[in-house]
């Protein structure tokens, strides 16, 4: 059964549907959804949820389901995500460029359909017979589609990635959108008055020192006080005048007491603007109903929009208290599982070094010990400061740092990093080999690939040019770690999911950040739930060393960090 829907609005969990299409047996039913009764359409949506669906972009229909209180038990085949494993780098998957690709045939651009400016036309308005042509033009295409894509995941060993993790998670994904996270409205507001205090203040002492007041969100104005009315070094120019972005602005933290304050502003600004107030308007009945999409970063990494939840951000004391925003729902708690170190134990895994296989098996704490390695010291004599730059070469090492890098991120010199780097490689030569096989592996291939199989294609790998190579060198050694990363938290999901409801527990998955998972759980639930999240998500996989997951229980999100 072939399913394309239409909703009125842009892409929300709660958007009216308008129009259903189905396919059945090559005849297509255009249901336009205003002509029936909410009764009726339920008794529909709950039948199509019992039928093996074949859709592009199957969470949209597995929405509508559950909105209208159905069940979905398995999904057929999604074109969309089946085109995300097989051209991992585009990003975009719209049925228009399904059927240009496989079906031969060419739906009309947005533009075109819905017309643009004041003569645009929102699908809701639109003719009834043009709407259910598109549909029924939408629904020929997947039909088309749904062969030649299992040809070519079987052609690239995609198959079992796409019908083991992919696939299943399209549904997981659903009930967390349809479920959302509660959220502390009060204290939002209470936050965001916080900030726009802080955001005065600073203004005022900036504009004190500037001798005057101008537009401090105007890079231009900002750049003639700082270098012409300042007499601050130019940094950089660019062709609109002098550059004031962060790196410029960090290079000058020392040069005048007006730089951190400008730095303090830009941040709280961000804050308020992007977080506060983005989330307020994404409020829905209390809860926020993020949309999670597996069809994005080339990665396999899930990403989080409208909002962006895994965007948070967690260095800074004002960011982390934007998670005591979110918060369990009424007479339950938040259970947070959060991989430990996951990437690092990944990296172990594949490059097979037998000094960092070791560390993780005897349990060591991995940066102290990487920290006696390259400052030849015993682990006792470590201190603080030696630890926490051993950890940014652990997790840059991972991303094909290079010195400057490590240099611009600690603040020493490159000659400094570069020691730190060889001294690393030195002590770990298995990940040295690891780092320098990938690379060539991925020239002869044209791609590299995750421990699942998963497939990033890299042609850069081969390029002329030095910076396209050395970036996609980096991408070489980095996506089998993150990636596999990635197919592990995903692996997770789905086992985690499959043990609450086999056991029938209404403890709920609502939120997947990176390498953590959040749970919504009864007071009742929460040591069989501890218990289930630590064994499916320690079991996950099986590496050459052993997984740890770090569990924490609190009203909010903040409490379980």
């Amino acid at each position: 059964m072939i399913v394309h829907s239409r909703v009125n609005g842009s892409r929300h969990v709660f958007d009216e549907l308008i129009d259903f299409g189905i396919r059945i047996k090559g005849v297509n039913y255009i249901v336009d959804v205003r002509a029936f009764s909410q009764l009726e359409m339920m008794s529909l949506l709950q039948v199509l949820g019992e039928k093996r669906m074949i859709g592009h972009r199957l969470i949209n229909e597995t929405l509508m389901i559950f909105r209208y209180g159905g069940r979905v038990s398995k999904l057929g085949f999604d074109t969309a995500v089946a085109q995300y494993l097989v051209h991992p780098e585009v990003g975009k998957y719209p049925i228009r460029g399904l059927g240009i690709e496989v079906a031969d045939r060419v739906l009309p651009a947005d533009d075109e359909f819905y017309g643009k400016g004041r003569k645009k036309v929102a699908w809701a308005d639109m003719e009834k017979p043009k709407r259910g042509d598109y549909l029924a033009q939408c629904l020929v295409i997947i039909d088309a589609a749904v062969a030649a894509l299992e040809t070519r995941l079987n052609e690239e060993s995609l198959m079992e990635l796409y019908e083991t993790i992919e696939l299943p998670l399209v549904r997981i994904l659903a009930k967390m959108e349809m479920r959302g996270v509660a959220v502390d409205e009060a204290y939002l507001k209470t936050l965001g008055d916080q900030f726009k205090i802080k955001i005065a203040e600073l203004e005022e002492r900036i504009y004190k020192l500037s001798e005057g007041d101008f537009n401090l969100n105007s890079p231009k104005q900002l750049g003639v006080v700082l270098f012409e009315t300042l007499g601050l070094p130019v940094i950089k120019k660019t062709k609109t005048g002098y550059s004031t972005n962060a790196e410029v602005l960090d290079k000058l933290a020392d040069a005048h007491p007006i730089i951190p304050l400008i730095l303090e502003y830009r941040k709280l600004t961000k804050l308020n603007s992007t977080y506060v107030e983005g989330l307020t308007t994404a409020i829905h009945k209390g809860r926020i109903h993020s949309h999670f999409t597996q069809t994005i970063a080339s990665t396999g990494r899930l990403s989080s929009i409208e909002p962006n939840i895994q965007n948070i951000p967690v260095k800074t004391e004002e960011g982390r208290e934007l998670r005591r925003v979110f918060v369990a729902s009424e007479g339950m708690q938040l259970v947070d599982a959060d991989y430990s170190q996951i990437e690092l134990r990944v990296l172990a895994h594949i490059s097979g070094d037998e000094n960092l296989i070791r560390a993780y098996n005897e349990k060591l704490d991995i940066h102290t010990q990487t920290a006696a390695e390259v400052f030849h010291l015993e682990q006792d004599e470590v201190t603080p400061l030696m630890r926490s730059r051993a950890k940014a070469v652990n997790f840059g090492i991972v991303y094909g740092i290079s010195d400057y890098g490590l240099a611009r991120d600690l603040k020493i010199s490159n000659k400094e990093a570069k020691a730190y780097i060889e001294g690393y490689l030195e002590h770990y030569p298995g990940v040295a080999k690891y780092m320098k096989d990938v690379v060539v592996e991925g020239k002869e291939k044209g791609y590299v690939e995750t421990l699942f199989n998963r497939k990033r294609w890299l042609p850069d790998l081969n390029a002329s040019n030095f910076m396209l190579r050395s970036f996609a060198e980096r991408t070489a050694m980095n996506t089998p770690i993150q990636g596999t990363a990635a197919d592990v938290i995903k692996i997770a999901m789905i086992r985690v999911d499959e043990a609450l409801e086999k056991e029938g527990l209404k403890t709920q998955l609502i939120l997947q950040v990176h390498d953590e998972l959040i749970l919504d759980a009864p007071a009742n639930e929460i040591d069989r739930v501890t218990d289930l999240l630590k064994e499916a998500m320690e079991e996950a996989v099986s590496l050459s060393i052993p997984m740890d997951v770090d569990l924490k229980v609190g009203g909010n999100w903040y409490e379980t960090k």
